[in-house]
Parts: structure tokens; sequence; C-alpha cells
């Protein structure tokens, strides 16, 4: 690994940053509001199943391709191929996944600046400025505008510093904070009234929904948006891990604390939906099923915090700060992915490759915000449905299918001499191979 490069210093640096990029709002908003909306414990059921047997998958290729080219996703790309077609592949394959992270964080900035605001309101009220708590809160082109470009600020701030001083070092920092609010806020709300309802609609599955397509498709598509499979991100974080570590272990590291904090954030959510309908809140639609989605994060939840009198406040406050974080530990990997290719494909300095690409993915933000009922859910859209499942469907077809299998067994052999004789190596890559784009392409097929 090259000095100018640079790379993660130890293990654990790599572990908080990439399970920091696969925890952001998609496990802490994103999978309890899919549970809610899809059956509850049958959902639950069906995600971790489908996360180690599909996503693990997919998520070790992508960070193969990375440490293996020692580069940014499309040179990691070109590196795996042998004739011009493929080096043309790889380069459509690699900046589609640049450019795909760069749209996500062009809607996500706004959305994490939502959540900074709603952070912010509970701190306004105790000082007694009710006039700036309300505005603050309130769908305002300006106070959107202001806390979007906050949000970008911070995760611009964190990569111009580099890879062992920017991404290694917050997340080191953030994720342990993350996950302490996070324990502690569902140790708060299992203990209030509504809580065991709430429960047992997220820990009893109904076995019967197990295999509904939608929930099935709903499932996958969870897993693999998590995981940030897609986007350029894993590529890149892996090439910057050691040539010595063992990538089948850190791979089953990452995708285990990924889905246990996303199984958390559901023991918050859930049971927090039933509180607040002990405490006369609305939690159900008119059709019945449960409230999900921005109703849920931005309109049931602080319902309830404001129901709790002074320790709402509290609780509130903790909540929205929980989510901020989350948000920015995956702001700063999707934005990553674009520097990355900036400075190594045309020799920009960090500073200013990163300056530079936040001021535009700022100014798509912009452009979102100014005409928000309709440019949001479609950026959206585009990205997450469309954009991420081809862009991980294709990364499975180079490892599969263009990269020769004993290359790839001698990468990951760098790390794990004794892999050719384990379960891991008799069975990755047939998934790799058949299954994985399979299950990607039903996702994608799903979403049209």
């Amino acid at each position: 690994m090259s000095v100018s490069r640079g790379g993660f210093s130890s293990r654990i640096g790599f572990i908080m940053a990439a399970a920091g990029s696969a925890v952001g709002l998609g496990n802490i908003w994103g999978f309890p509001t899919q549970t809610a909306g899809n059956g509850g414990a049958a959902f639950v059921l069906v995600y971790l199943v489908l996360a180690f047997c599909l996503a693990y998958p997919a998520f070790m290729a992508e960070l193969l391709i990375g440490r293996y080219g020692q580069a940014n996703a499309v040179t990691s790309l070109q590196k795996m191929s042998k004739r011009p077609w493929q080096k043309h592949f790889a380069f459509v394959v690699g900046f589609g996944g640049i450019i795909c992270a760069s749209l996500i964080l062009s809607f996500y900035g706004i959305i994490a600046g939502w959540m900074m605001s709603y952070a912010v309101e509970p701190v306004f009220t105790v000082v007694g400025l009710s006039s700036v708590a309300e505005w603050v809160i309130s769908q305002d082109l300006v106070r959107n505008l202001l806390f979007t470009v906050l949000f970008m600020f911070m995760t611009v701030y964190i990569i111009r510093r580099g890879v062992e001083q920017g991404i290694e070092k917050w997340s080191k920092r953030l994720m342990p904070m993350m996950l302490a609010l996070l324990v502690l806020l569902i140790i708060y709300v299992v203990n209030q009234e509504g809580a065991s309802e709430g429960l047992q609609a997220y820990l009893n599955p109904d076995i019967s929904r197990v295999l509904e397509p939608d929930l099935l498709v709903s499932a996958l598509g969870q897993a693999f948006f998590s995981l940030s499979l897609g986007t350029s991100v894993m590529v890149i974080y892996g090439s910057y891990i050691s040539k010595k570590e063992n990538l089948v272990t850190l791979g089953a590291q990452v995708t285990l604390i990924d889905v246990s904090i996303a199984f958390l954030a559901g023991l918050l959510i859930i049971p927090a939906m039933y509180v607040a309908q002990a405490q006369g809140v609305a939690i159900f639609a008119e059709d019945g099923s449960l409230i999900s989605g921005s109703s849920l994060v931005f309109t049931v939840l602080p319902t309830l915090f404001d129901s709790m009198g002074q320790m709402g406040l509290f609780i509130g406050f903790a909540f929205f700060v929980l989510m901020s974080i989350a948000a920015l530990t995956s702001s700063i990997s999707m934005l990553e992915g674009p520097v990355s290719y900036a400075v190594e494909r045309h020799n920009m300095a960090r500073e200013k490759a990163t300056t530079f690409i936040g001021l535009v993915i700022l100014l798509i933000s912009i452009v979102i915000v100014v005409n928000i009922s309709f440019m949001l859910d479609l950026v959206a859209m585009i990205a997450t449905q469309y954009g991420q499942p081809i862009i991980a469907m294709l990364c499975c077809v180079f490892v599969g299918w263009i990269w020769q299998r004993n290359e790839l067994l001698n990468e990951i052999k760098l790390g794990n001499e004794t892999v050719e004789n384990s379960l891991f190596w008799k069975i990755w890559p047939v998934y790799t191979k058949f299954v994985c784009p399979v299950a990607i392409a039903m996702v994608f097929i799903h979403s049209l």
C-alpha cells in the first residue's frame, strides 16, 4: 500500500470505518421502517438470513476487488481486466458506482440535515427560543439549505484529512458513541408502557409470511443497501486494507456488526411506536398497516417525545444525535469514492479534490431542495432502486466471470493461507458467480 494513498492503520480501524459506512440511515431508519411495513418479525428473520447468505458474498466481492487493485474503483476493476472490452466495461462499472455514491450523498445530505435540525430543536426549546425551535423543524427552504450545507461541511472536513486521520480517526470516535446512545435509548424505551407489545410484534415472527415475494425482495434490497453495495464504497475501502489481513473474517465481522446494529435499531424504533400508541399517538395508517418512512421518524416519534414532557426533550435530543452520527459515518464513505478517483486518476490534491467534489454534490443537493416535492424521491429512486442493484450485480459478474479463479484464490490466500480447504472457498465462488447476480437481478426487476 503506497504511502501517498494512505490506508487503515489497524484492523479495528477498518472495521469501524466499514461498519460506519454500512451502519447509516439505512439501518437506523430504513431497517425499522421496512420491518414496520413488511410484517414485523417475519421481515427480520428473512433479512438476517439473506444478509449472510447473499449480501455477505457480494460484500466480499467488492472488498476483494479493492484490495487486489489497491486503487480507486475504476482502476481496481481495470487491473482485473485482460482484454480491451473488459477494460471499457470496468470503467463503466467503476465510474457508475462513483456516480451512484454521489447521487446518494446528494439526497442523503438533505435527510441528514433534517436529523441535525431535529437534534438542535430541544436545545432551543430548553434555552427559551421557542420560535427558533419551531423553525428548525419546519419544512422551510432556508432551514433545509442551512442544515444541508452544515452536514456537507462536516463530511468534507473529515475527508479532506485523509484515510487514517480522517475516515479512520472519526469512525473510531463516532461508532462507539452511536452504539452507546442506541443501547441507552433501548434500555429507556423498553421499560415504558406499551413497549412489550412492540417487542412481541418485532420478535415473534409469522412464519407463514416469510416466503411472500414482496417481503423477500424488500429484505434483500435492505440487506444490499445497508452494506453500501453497488456504490464503489467497499471497493475503495478494500483498497486501503493491508494484504496481510484475512478478508474472510473481516468481511464477516463487518456484516455481523451491520446486521446487529440494524437489529438493535429495530429494538428501539418498533417498541417506541407502541409506546407512542399507549400515550395516544396514532401509529397505524388508514389501511391498518404500521406507519413507516418519514412519517414515522419526523411525526410519530417527535410526538412521542413531546408527550414525555421534560424527559422527552433529552430523549429526543439523544435520538436525533444518534441519527445524525449514523448519517455522518455513511456520508464520509460516499464522498471518499469520487475523491479517490479524482486524486488517483487526475492527480488532484486531496484537499482540492474533496472541496471541489463536495461543492458539486452540494449544488445538486441545493437543486433537489429547491424542487424537493418531486426531485428528492426521484433521485433516491434512481440511485438506490436502479443504480445500486445494477452496479452490485456487475461487480459480482466481474469476480465470478472475468477475474481468473487462480488469481482470485491467490488474493484471498494472502491473508488466509488455508482458505482453499475451507467451507467458504467451496461455497462462495458459486454464490458470487450464479446466486448473487440472479438475486440482485430479482431486486432490480421487482423495482421496475
